[in-house]
């Protein structure tokens, strides 16, 4: 009998805990959870690959870094003969374009405009080069390039990579 009291009393305060928690996400109501894209360290390769090719068949040198969606470096690479700095251009520049959802030359364009200072006070670098990575509407990572024309070698690296899937708008 105490056994079975026991058991009916653990019932009882589990019930009200479980139940209306599975009842309110079969009805759609509560999600405690979202399904997010993450690039992989292959995908973050081959963008890297991608963008290196593309920078020898327009003759430049360049050097780039690859976040995921949290701002995490997946991937970085430097060509041989870039500055010694070009990497950490690179990651300040993919940052700044995840944290704006943007790429960084409209950041650049929005900060010289005066439309919008905030990047300039806020410790991002809003200078050309760098574009977020956006698939099925998700924010899923950012590309940042070292090199004047490091948001073309990005756009050629993620439309090649994610075969026209990807976008560079995040807003």
């Amino acid at each position: 009998m105490r056994t079975h009291s026991l058991l009916l009393l653990l019932v009882l305060v589990a019930a009200p805990l479980a139940a209306p928690l599975s009842a309110a996400q079969t009805r759609g109501e509560v999600k405690l959870t979202r399904d997010i894209k993450v690039i992989s360290s292959a995908g973050a390769r081959a963008l890297a690959d991608a963008c290196s090719a593309w920078a020898e068949r327009n003759e430049t040198t360049v050097a780039m870094a690859i976040l995921d969606w949290g701002g995490h470096v997946i991937e970085s690479h430097a060509m041989e003969g870039a500055a010694a700095n070009a990497i950490d251009t690179a990651l300040l520049k993919a940052k700044s374009a995840l944290r704006w959802r943007r790429p960084t030359s409209e950041t650049n364009r929005i900060v010289r405009s005066g439309e919008n200072l905030a990047p300039t006070f806020m410790n991002d670098f809003p200078q050309p080069g760098a574009l977020p990575i956006v698939l099925d509407g998700q924010v899923i990572g950012a590309m940042g390039v070292s090199s004047e024309s490091g948001e073309k070698c990005a756009q050629a690296a993620i439309e090649e990579v994610f075969k026209g899937r990807a976008t560079f708008v995040g807003r």
